[in-house]
């Protein structure tokens, strides 16, 4: 570029990708393709060359066998029976007794605090849909209706003074 010149226009507009179509699926990047070549053939003596290690004693090599064969589990299938959630009140009786799972080892804390999340959610997907179940009937009541909630009698004298849009 020149001294005191403007700049040439870009190829490509801010935002604007210069691949759009991405990568060819199956791609790979070249580090991965020259190792793969270099091991190409390899496997299975390296494989019998680990095990071969792992029995002689190596314990690096053993590691790595025994984590290829029995990987190291990230989570376990934990049987709890819950009673269903119909209140908040029910969902406070739920954590007492995963807090006394956990007294009893029967669960671990972080399994505990787990299940507490999906209570947790449950119960605000609960209280989501009581409201708004209690919104729609309040959507549907009548003036009259609610203003003898208002006044806290029965009678509804008054004029017409609320007027509910059911948009």
């Amino acid at each position: 570029m020149q001294s005191g010149t403007e700049r040439p226009p870009h190829l490509f507009k801010p935002g604007q990708s210069g691949n759009p179509a991405g990568k060819k699926p199956g791609t790979r990047n070249r580090a991965t393709r020259a190792l793969e070549e270099l091991l190409e053939g390899q496997g299975e003596a390296l494989t019998q060359k680990a095990i071969d290690m792992a029995l002689a004693g190596d314990t690096v090599a053993l590691k790595i066998c025994i984590d290829r064969i029995y990987p190291v589990r990230k989570d376990r299938a934990v049987r709890f029976p819950l009673p269903p959630i119909t209140s908040p009140r029910d969902a406070a009786d739920i954590a007492a007794a995963i807090a006394q799972a956990v007294a009893a080892g029967h669960i671990t804390p972080s399994e505990a605090a787990e299940f507490g999340k999906v209570i947790e959610i449950y119960v605000k997907a609960y209280q989501t849909a009581e409201l708004s179940d209690r919104v729609a009937r309040v959507d549907q009541m009548s003036d009259e209706q609610l203003l003898r909630i208002i006044n806290g009698s029965g009678e509804s004298t008054a004029p017409r003074l609320l007027t509910v849009d059911s948009r």
